[in-house]
């Protein structure tokens, strides 16, 4: 029901001042699966070639963008209505984050309701008589001291808010390789080593540094190969990784011997 156009919620400029904040709010709201853009009385008029280029590609939210000449006939046919502010307005209404608000939005599309989210003008956001027409009210926590956002980061912060319970994938995909699909440790084309991969590496480490000579004292060996073996297991290593490292051992060790057959025999032609 969530990514159905009926349960989206409309985001509607109220009189913005520039194409490019228009344009790049719609870019926002194409981040996170919003495409219903409405305008109200835009100052530079429409359509607008400054908005199209500052979308970034997102021309399909563009071009289907319905005008209005008011406030009210924008939001004629809504069920709920939600006006984006960071000044307290003297009005008694019910504040929601933009995580609250996307999870009312929700709720309310599963009974069939339809809502809208007022964003203001560049310099002074939406008028007293505006917020009035809202049911409710959204205010992000930023700092106070600094809190005015411009018009694509109110509608990001909200269009993030709304599509994150959506979202099945991190990022983007490329020809390459497809999305991230979750969080933590990225592997492509690996997988995490084995202990039984772990071990023999240790194994391997563990006995050329017993020929180097790195443990000075026997009694000491055991506490050293610990702390070694945890050391490296913190690393978390990919099966990758864990060949990799044996390579550096074992390169490291035929320079080693290299070196020595050249110190005993100086006329022996390094290979």
């Amino acid at each position: 029901m969530s990514t159905s156009p009926e349960a989206k919620p409309a985001i509607i400029l109220v009189n913005p001042q520039l194409g490019e904040n228009i344009g790049t709010a719609a870019r926002a709201m194409g981040n996170f699966g919003l495409n219903e853009l409405r305008i109200v009385k835009p100052r530079d008029g429409w359509p607008s070639e400054r908005a199209r280029k500052a979308a970034s590609g997102a021309d399909g939210i563009i071009d289907a963008a319905s005008i209005f000449e008011s406030v009210e006939d924008a939001i004629a046919d809504l069920h709920q209505v939600y006006a984006t502010t960071a000044r307290p307005r003297d009005m008694i209404k019910t504040v929601f984050t933009p995580e609250q608000a996307a999870s009312e939005i929700r709720r309310r599309a599963t009974a069939g309701q339809k809502s809208g989210i007022l964003f203001g003008r560049e310099r002074w956001g939406l008028e007293n008589d505006e917020i009035a027409l809202s049911d409710a009210v959204v205010m992000a926590p930023v700092d106070p001291r600094f809190a005015s956002l411009n018009i694509a980061q109110a509608v990001l912060l909200i269009g993030y808010e709304w599509y994150k319970p959506d979202a099945q994938t991190l990022g983007m995909a490329t020809e390459e390789l497809p999305a991230t699909g979750e969080t933590g440790l990225a592997m492509p084309h690996t997988r995490p080593a084995t202990k039984t991969e772990l071990l023999r590496f240790f194994e391997h480490l563990e006995s050329e540094l017993d020929q180097s000579g790195f443990f000075k004292s026997p009694d000491m060996r055991p506490t050293m190969v610990r702390s070694l073996r945890n050391m490296l297991q913190r690393a978390q290593m990919t099966e990758q990784e864990v060949r990799t490292w044996r390579g550096v051992v074992a390169s490291l060790v035929r320079a080693h011997m290299r070196s020595k057959a050249g110190r005993r025999n100086p006329q022996v032609e390094e290979t």
